[in-house]
């Protein structure tokens, strides 16, 4: 298996290991530390949370736990959306530091725009002050359309470096995508498989997409998953890629996909599933504490 992953350069020059594990639905403690654990020693490097999951603690926990030196780790995790607004940014920032037990965070993500309350600038006003204050080294956002991130763009000191969002071959964000790269902002794939695309609960069941016979057939090829040819078609459109799993093996799975490349035809083919349907609410709409 490799498990060298390519890092991708963002544009404050700093580099982001291009796949990385999701703990979305990981439960804190024992399940989010072994998997984290399971990850590490898999050779991932991208560990992505959210205080809205619930488990930044037991992130922490198991960050501490690996052994790996924490100059080698890329640690995201993102603001909860009752915390929008200046000094509850800055209160909730302290709070899953403490959780997270760093003194320092790679990544601060807004998780929804939720442009009704129109408070993501003022919030990304306070993150700013975070990255100056050196406490965070990237600044970012989950979830934000064109039209948000234009927003961002017109009154930001720190430009965005990553916006991540539902993307897989059913809903591969073409146009979104366009937009990023002509300004320089890369973007992370969650839902990556498909997924179940909720906001919160807990999934039981794989993608409906895996089982689609154009995955299996380009699978058979190169004897990987489905889930493998789906992760590949993500690294080969230079998109970062967190595939949630709490499964030792599904992790080792996941990052097994350096060692092939998928050809024009198999990408093409790939591109041919989109269907143009979000499994995740929509950004414009969605408003959740």
């Amino acid at each position: 298996m490799s498990s060298v992953v390519p890092n991708i350069i963002l544009n404050n020059k700093l580099s982001i290991p291009q796949l990385g594990l999701g703990v979305w639905q990981a439960n804190d403690g024992s399940e989010v530390e072994a998997a984290i654990l399971s990850a590490i020693t898999a050779g991932y490097r991208l560990i992505d949370t959210a205080t809205a999951y619930g488990n930044e603690g037991g992130v922490g926990r198991a960050i501490k736990a690996s052994g790996v030196p924490r100059e080698e780790l890329f640690i995201t995790t993102k603001l909860r959306n009752d915390s929008q607004g200046y000094d509850k940014t800055l209160a909730a920032f302290d709070e899953s530091m403490k959780l997270l037990d760093l003194e320092y965070l790679d990544m601060y993500l807004i998780h929804w725009p939720q442009p009704s309350k129109g408070l993501y600038l003022e919030t990304w006003k306070a993150m700013e002050e975070l990255h100056k204050q050196g406490r965070v080294k990237t600044l970012g956002v989950c979830n934000f359309q064109i039209s948000h991130l234009q927003n961002l763009m017109e009154h930001a000191t720190v430009q965005p470096a990553v916006n991540q969002v539902e993307l897989h071959p059913y809903f591969p964000q073409t146009e979104l995508r366009k937009f990023a790269n002509d300004h320089n902002i890369a973007i992370e794939s969650w839902s990556p498989i498909g997924g179940s695309g909720g906001a919160g609960g807990r999934s039981t069941h794989d993608s409906p997409l895996l089982d689609q016979p154009i995955l299996l057939s380009i699978g058979q090829q190169y004897g990987k998953t489905p889930a493998q040819v789906v992760l590949r078609w993500h690294i080969q459109n230079g998109l970062i890629v967190i595939p949630k799993s709490v499964h030792e093996d599904r992790i080792k799975q996941n990052i097994d996909v350096f060692d092939f490349e998928l050809t024009t035809d198999d990408m093409n083919s790939i591109n041919g599933l989109e269907t143009g349907k979000r499994g995740g609410p929509d950004p414009d709409t969605f408003f959740s504490n």
